[in-house]
């Protein structure tokens, strides 16, 4: 194996615990972790695959800095009346796009369950993510990430990041 590989194999572990990073965020409840995924300034949108495809810019939330995420973190706890539920997040299989310089570009699917304390399980939502990852504050961190969602019905339970 050459030294490259081994390089890009790393590169992928760290992609992964990212990864793994984020989703542990947001299914164990700890949303004051979730923004530290990214870097400052960033973009996460959420935005259905029809609008994606055809270029529409309309998105579901939009956020372009980590102050943004926490205003939404922070909306989450003050202002948002809902049902109390688990979420669990399946991501994967990831797919290394692009290396330019100090900007990886990487995809992934995902799947988002939802429990509902009295409730079965049931899908929230699925599609996948196109992020933009780099370095800030020695570790790798999302500059970007798309999350474009494949049903153009939104469930009302949407409120937290996907």
């Amino acid at each position: 194996m050459s030294e490259r590989d081994i390089s890009r194999y790393a590169l992928r572990a760290e992609i992964e615990e990212l990864y793994g990073d984020y989703a542990a965020a947001l299914d164990d409840g700890d949303l004051d972790r979730w923004p530290e995924c990214f870097t400052d300034p960033c973009l996460y949108k959420i935005i259905p695959r029809d609008n994606y495809e055809r270029g529409l810019p309309l998105a579901l939330v939009l956020c372009e800095s980590r102050g943004m995420l926490r205003d939404r973190v922070e909306a989450l706890r003050r202002s948002t009346v809902f049902a109390p539920r688990y979420l669990r997040h399946i991501i994967g299989p990831l797919r290394l796009v692009d290396i330019a310089g100090e900007v990886i570009e990487a995809h992934a699917n995902y799947v988002v369950l939802e429990t509902p304390l009295d409730e079965p399980t049931r899908v929230l939502n699925t599609g996948r993510y196109l992020d933009k990852i780099a370095r800030f504050d020695g570790r790798l961190r999302l500059r970007q990430r798309i999350c474009v969602f494949d049903s153009l019905l939104v469930p009302g339970s949407l409120v937290y990041p996907i």
